[in-house]
């Protein structure tokens, strides 16, 4: 019995020896970089009650401190002395310098997450020496250098981002089963090792690489940039220049031609349909397909039972298109296959096209994919949608229905979605974002959900993202791509890591008011924060934009979570931003009782958007 209490304390002895050890490393750390200080009680005789800081078993095991003001390089003799780490995240700082050397003894380090810093110099490979890393993300810093051809040694390695640094030289032959990887916008050049060829275009653009998926390499076989073989025999460069002629010749020629024949086919077919207009069978077909509207901006008409009527009465039935308002011009199934089509996007519910006619009408044509129900309830549904009215809604015009296809017809909106003005174009020729605007979008947006959930106790938008906030010349909100939820089946709606679902939501199909407020309070951040809650760089380690967002303003001020660009141009009037900030976080709030309604969320942003001085303005300066 002795000896079993002599082996408890000394083991007891030897646990608070090692946390003492992470709290010397910490307290080094906290005193090597600079910048807004670590919100930590230093009084505290254990480290693991500190803000970031998670234990388990009496060491400290994961370290998290993203966005938190950081800068200044990281001291040897702190993290690197954190033996029991697995979870390092430092995110979104502005910190520099190299990575210490003694993270070589991070023996269980498993999640690195070091995005969005400024640190400096070559990737160590004794990151990739870790017997248990899983995930590495090193993107967005200033690395330079060749990547390590020591990335095979890490043999559970699953996520690689070394995206938007300054690493040169070839990408290594990766032999290792990775999940996620990303080297775009580097100075990278060769090929792409077959090993990643599966991986996006996205994830190697902004380098001077080649291979699948890129352009096929000089040299390679049917490679579009190799020249055309010359004969020993030839004179040259003249020869070969005739020769490639030629060829450019007979595809020209062999363009040409499929193109009459196509001509000749669709003659063919319109003579077909003439004969079967006034038949029993009807099978009209989409009026672009995916591929063909990728290909090009004008759209091949296919065949069709339509007839030249013009649009009916609400509800009435025009041929094969029932329209809800005839004030949108005069068209019908026809015209619309034969109004040229531009691609704007693919959705959740389906793909969007731009179709225009030649007398000047645009519409928008969204192409429904994997609904579930069948045609009457539909049709029941696209009535009810097709009845509601009001001005910070997409007006929806007209729909099709067939057994392979369905399509809704809505007003085309000029300045496409809220998504794209926050996330797209950062360089030069941007237009920036002011308060105003952010808030006239918020506001907006608010009414038309707040109308949708006063038509009754179940009516909910299902699907609010900044994808379907879109905006009007004069950046006006109109919400699109409401009430479909309960007709498109549950494995194509956005499910719940992509950041907007609300935590109770199970099925994507039955999306309650309260759910809905969550996702308007995910979009409210994400118009002040200018983060998207689906980007990954936020999302790979389980953190969503709402707890990231709660862990800046605990530790710090809320004005460190705004979007520098609304800030810059916003010289006084902060506290607005904050309420609205403040209106944001109550919507995300974990349980749906604690929610408030969208109508107390319309009138609060009402009384921001009042208080707020100066005059609306669009854009700013």
């Amino acid at each position: 019995m002795k000896y079993s209490l002599f082996v408890f304390f000394l083991l007891l002895a030897a646990a608070t020896s090692d946390l003492d050890s992470d709290r010397r490393a910490l307290l080094l750390l906290r005193s090597g970089v600079r910048g807004r200080p670590l919100l930590w009680d230093t009084s505290a005789s254990s480290p693991c009650t500190w803000h970031g800081v998670h234990c388990d078993s009496g060491r400290v095991t994961a370290l998290r401190l993203p966005g938190a003001g950081l800068f200044g390089s990281l001291p040897v003799g702190g993290i690197g002395n954190l033996t029991e780490l697995q979870t390092l995240s430092l995110r979104f700082n502005s910190l520099s310098g190299p990575i210490p050397p003694d993270f070589s003894n991070l023996l269980r380090l498993r999640y690195l997450y070091l995005q969005g810093n400024a640190f400096s110099g070559e990737i160590p490979p004794f990151l990739f020496a870790l017997p248990g890393i899983i995930r590495i993300n090193l993107g967005e810093n200033g690395f330079s250098g060749r990547i390590p051809g020591d990335v095979n040694n890490a043999t559970r390695l699953v996520t690689l981002y070394l995206e938007r640094n300054q690493l040169t030289g070839p990408i290594p032959e990766i032999t290792i089963t990775l999940q996620q990887f990303n080297v775009s916008s580097n100075r990278l050049n060769g090929s792409v090792p077959d090993s990643l060829s599966g991986f996006p275009i996205t994830a190697f653009v902004g380098n001077d690489l080649c291979g699948k998926p890129l352009n096929p390499c000089q040299g390679d076989a049917g490679s579009p940039v190799s020249p055309p073989p010359v004969s020993p025999s030839s004179s040259g460069k003249k020869d070969s220049d005739k020769l490639s002629a030629g060829a450019i010749a007979g595809i020209v020629i062999g363009c040409v031609a499929g193109l009459l024949l196509l001509l000749l086919l669709l003659f063919c077919l319109c003579k077909r349909k003439k004969k079967e207009e006034n038949g029993p069978s009807r099978n009209v077909e989409a009026p672009v397909s995916a591929a063909a509207a990728a290909a090009t901006t004008s759209a091949v008409p296919k065949e069709s039972t339509a007839r030249n009527v013009p649009p009916a009465e609400s509800g009435a039935v025009s041929k094969d298109l029932t329209f809800f308002v005839k004030s949108f011009g005069e068209f019908d199934l026809d015209g619309l296959l034969k109004a040229s089509a531009e691609v704007l996007g693919k959705g959740t519910v389906g793909s969007s096209y731009k179709a225009s006619f030649e007398h000047g009408l645009v519409v928008a044509v969204k192409r429904l994919r994997d609904v579930v129900v069948p045609e009457k309830d539909f049709r029941e549904r696209l009535q009810s949608l097709g009845s509601m009215s009001h001005p910070n809604l997409v007006t929806l015009i007209a729909y099709y229905f067939s057994r392979d296809e369905k399509l809704l017809v809505s007003e085309y909106m000029s300045r496409g979605s809220l998504s794209a003005l926050l996330h797209g174009n950062k360089g030069n020729g941007r237009t920036p974002l002011n308060w105003e605007t952010r808030a006239g979008i918020a506001l907006g947006a608010a009414r038309a959900i707040s109308y949708l959930h006063s038509r009754d106790s179940t009516t909910s938008h299902g699907n609010i993202k900044s994808s379907n906030i879109l905006l009007s010349n004069s950046y006006e909100a109109k919400v699109s791509d409401y009430g479909l939820a309960p007709i498109i089946s549950s494995t194509s709606a956005p499910n719940r890591i992509d950041g907007y679902r609300a935590p109770e939501v199970t099925d994507a199909r039955k999306i309650s008011q309260k759910a809905d407020v969550y996702s308007f309070g995910v979009l409210i951040l994400e118009l002040l924060t200018g983060k998207s809650p689906t980007h990954q760089q936020l999302n790979e380690e389980g953190v969503d934009l709402p707890r990231w967002v709660q862990s800046i303003t605990d530790q710090q001020s809320p004005t460190d979570v705004f979007d520098p660009e609304l800030t810059r141009y916003q010289t006084e009037g902060n506290e607005n931003i904050i309420r609205l900030l403040k209106i944001g976080m109550s919507c995300t709030a974990q349980y749906p009782d604690s929610r408030p309604t969208m109508a107390d969320v319309t009138r609060l942003i009402e009384e921001v958007s009042h208080s707020s001085s100066g005059s609306p303005n669009p854009v700013s300066d």
